[in-house]
């Protein structure tokens, strides 16, 4: 078995990094969405300096829309055309990549135009047309996998990807939905997934979501991130994503599942160490 979960790596070049093939540990982090530009960049700064301090390639991440959102009225974000305007200026202040959602196959072109990494989420990892917008793009694609996928069925994802014409490609697990709320992440999916040859991030905070669970809202038990973190990166990864804010009770999405900013330091230790470990196991 563990024959056929071996691959060469494809790399993915991502500006001064590469990512994958035994490379340093890449974490993609920051709020849920796009709440305000000044409080963007206290989040973003501070997690630059952290993984500057543990030599982690950073990537900020947030949203411009939330368009799956469990209530009508819930805030959503900026919208494309000022969320772009943030994510830029985000980009250009601290230097380093970012990464958002597109939801729809017209926001690919001008995603790509300032983010480094078009996400695609989990509940739209099947959609082929907006797989083959983001993948004309030449910009890296980070598709999750759906909550309602066997990690095997994200071959077919790589696949229509690579019929696009896009070889710069990540694979996220964000755990499993068996109704009921919850969400369970089987750590088998995490070499499943590497073995397709690209590399794989886990999602640590909607891994312990429980979407809708306070019924116009989602749930969270963020008590559990940290032991879910270092189960992946022991069972071999080549990024993180992670949800963070300075105060998740004021945060306007996933407040619940958010790491706190003044804990996340002491998380990427554990989860450096460790993969530091793996990683030259591996080689």
């Amino acid at each position: 078995m563990k024959g056929d979960l071996e691959r060469k790596m494809n790399q993915v070049e991502l500006g001064d990094f590469v990512v994958g093939g035994g490379e340093k540990l890449m974490l993609l982090a920051g709020p849920c969405v796009l709440e305000g530009l000044d409080r963007c960049l206290l989040i973003g700064r501070t997690i630059k300096e952290i993984c500057e301090r543990l030599d982690i390639n950073y990537v900020f991440k947030a949203s411009f829309d939330k368009a799956n959102r469990s209530s009508y009225h819930s805030f959503r974000g900026p919208g494309l055309k000022k969320g772009l305007e943030m994510l830029k200026t985000i980009k250009e202040e601290l230097g380093v990549p970012v990464v958002t959602d597109i939801h729809e196959t017209s926001q690919a072109k001008p995603v790509a135009e300032v983010a480094d990494i078009l996400q695609i989420p989990a509940f739209l990892c099947r959609q082929t047309d907006l797989l083959h917008a983001a993948a004309q793009t030449g910009r890296v694609v980070n598709v999750k996998k759906g909550q309602f996928l066997a990690p095997e069925d994200m071959r077919n994802v790589v696949d229509k990807l690579h019929e696009s014409g896009c070889d710069q490609i990540m694979l996220t697990e964000r755990g499993a939905s068996f109704g009921y709320h919850n969400l369970v992440v089987d750590m088998r999916s995490l070499p499943i997934m590497r073995s397709f040859g690209y590399p794989v991030v886990m999602d640590g905070t909607h891994s312990v979501q429980l979407p809708g669970g306070n019924g116009t809202t989602s749930a969270g038990n963020r008590e559990y991130v940290e032991y879910l973190v270092r189960a992946a990166v022991g069972v071999g990864i080549d990024a993180l994503f992670l949800e963070v804010h300075d105060n998740p009770e004021e945060a306007l999405s996933d407040g619940a599942n958010m790491v706190y900013l003044d804990k996340l330091e002491d998380l990427l230790k554990d989860a450096v160490a460790i993969h530091e470990i793996v990683r030259h196991k591996a080689k």
